[in-house]
């Protein structure tokens, strides 16, 4: 009777929340609300998350970002028969992306358990992003939670959502949220065994116009040795344990479309079950992520080769100690997301450029999948 109750009170709650959204406008971000009570209800966390804002105030600037740099949302809303459209170009329909808007401040997180939780483990880590992010609202997702989150924000997509039932592995779930959550409401997400050294602020260079920049991405690993092969899938391996995005950024609709599409074809064939730990990394992991983010370097619709030595690939970010700006997103270096690996030109924890520092504690992959060999 009581998970009956709760089913009816959950069912209740969604569509109030519906009505609510669909007759009012969201909260801005340029001034963000402080963040929630740890100890709050999943049903509350639930409701907060669901309303929160999905894009943030434009910001004044004098710049004009070219249009091969960001989509065009106003066109897009334009589409009206959705039975015509790709799963890519329904994405853009329901998740505009705008360069000019700023970074929500958001930090999104997931774990079996929430703060208040007697067993969670990661009280530390976690506390390190609401004490360099005050303001920003900071959420730790149950899996519980992130079903029915993910059911509001993309009951237009059926399929997006028929894909993440269907993923037969914990860590399959997670990496596919962490993307769904960006597309959809943008902000910060990180693993929750990583502790926040500087703020996202800093994140970004002080030169570098925030309204033209619309992701903030990492190198994980550059293993410049003869026998990178045996412990990396790529010469350069970008990180997706920490990313920072604007809501709609093409990267993530790609990623989104690419395991939807993906799992879906597999579950027809009846071979998701097959999928097992060693094939995350190339599924839905790190190595997905810097094939699709390499892609988009070299997309013509984002970028103008007119004029281009040639194609983007790992030799323009290898051996690099300070960010660097492709088009609308900025690349940190590996010590900026892996400081103190002792390893591939990293430095310490100390280090200016420095800003988190993930243990690997609390991801679903093996070690092995994400680490070079001592």
């Amino acid at each position: 009777m009581l998970a009956f109750r709760r089913a009816l009170l959950l069912a209740a709650l969604i569509v109030t929340l519906l009505y609510l959204t669909t007759r009012s406008t969201s909260p801005p971000l340029s001034s963000p609300r402080a963040a929630s009570p740890q100890s709050q209800a999943e049903l509350d966390l639930l409701a907060k998350a669901s309303t929160a804002a999905g894009s943030s105030d434009r910001q004044p600037s004098d710049a004009n970002p070219t249009d091969n740099h960001h989509d065009s949302p106003k066109a897009e809303k334009k589409m009206k028969d959705m039975s015509k459209l790709t799963l890519y170009e329904r994405l853009a329909y329901h998740f505009p992306y705008d360069v000019e808007t700023k970074f929500p401040a958001y930090i999104w997180q997931t774990w079996k358990w929430t703060p208040a939780h007697g067993e969670f483990a990661f009280r530390e880590q976690e506390a390190t992003w609401t004490e360099q992010h005050p303001g920003f609202i900071h959420e730790v997702i149950t899996d519980q939670v992130a079903v029915h989150l993910l059911r509001l924000l993309y009951g237009s997509v059926p399929e997006v959502l028929e894909a993440y039932d269907s993923l037969p592995l914990p860590v399959l779930k997670a990496d596919f949220f962490r993307y769904l959550i960006l597309l959809a409401r943008g902000g910060i997400y990180s693993d929750i065994d990583t502790f926040a050294i500087r703020s996202a602020v800093d994140w970004i260079p002080d030169h570098v116009p925030r309204d033209t920049i619309g992701l903030v991405i990492g190198i994980e690993a550059d293993p410049d040795r003869p026998d990178w092969k045996d412990w990396y899938s790529r010469r350069i391996q970008f990180c997706q344990w920490t990313i920072q995005s604007k809501p709609g950024h093409p990267v993530l609709r790609e990623v989104v479309t690419r395991i939807t599409d993906a799992t879906l074809k597999r579950k027809r064939a009846g071979s998701l079950k097959d999928v097992h730990d060693k094939n995350v990394i190339e599924f839905t992991g790190p190595a997905l992520w810097t094939d699709i983010i390499f892609e988009y370097f070299n997309d013509e619709r984002y970028f103008n080769k007119m004029n281009s030595p040639g194609p983007v690939d790992w030799k323009n970010f290898t051996g690099m100690d300070m960010p660097k700006v492709m088009g609308d997103v900025v690349v940190l270096p590996i010590t900026s997301f892996s400081p103190g690996v002792q390893q591939m030109g990293a430095k310490d924890y100390d280090d200016p450029m420095a800003f988190v520092k993930h243990d690997f504690e609390g991801t679903w992959k093996p070690e092995s999948e994400r680490h070079i060999g001592e």
